[in-house]
């Protein structure tokens, strides 16, 4: 799911692939924008200051015009685990601060949470 999501963010900016299908898409650890405004991080560590346990987001994107860094988060949980998912954005808060100190960027936490639904049968 994030390889998706990664690739349809690749076609907003305008990233020319040599793959017509997203399924054939693979995400290299940074990539960059035509014009060099937008840099994408795919399932990088961020450096900083301090030791923060979670600095590892599934895809940032930078927007180096505008001085503003997104960090997605994606969980695809079961029933049983969507409420923990959803405060997976809380893990980032530490990140988020040291990327507004350290970069002197705004920046905030995208969650993507992808309820599974179905049933899985037995045979």
């Amino acid at each position: 799911m994030c390889a998706l999501l990664h690739y349809h963010i690749h076609q907003e900016i305008g990233v020319k692939f040599n793959n017509k299908h997203w399924h054939d898409h693979i995400p290299k650890s940074v990539e960059t924008g035509h014009d060099s405004k937008v840099t994408i991080l795919w399932n990088e560590q961020v450096r900083t200051d301090k030791i923060i346990p979670n600095n590892q987001p599934d895809i940032i994107i930078r927007d180096n015009k505008q001085g503003t860094c997104m960090l997605i988060g994606v969980a695809i949980p079961g029933d049983r685990n969507v409420i923990k998912k959803a405060v997976k954005i809380l893990k980032y808060k530490d990140l988020i601060t040291d990327i507004q100190c350290i970069w002197n960027w705004k920046a905030k936490v995208i969650q993507v949470i992808i309820r599974a639904t179905g049933t899985i049968l037995n045979k």
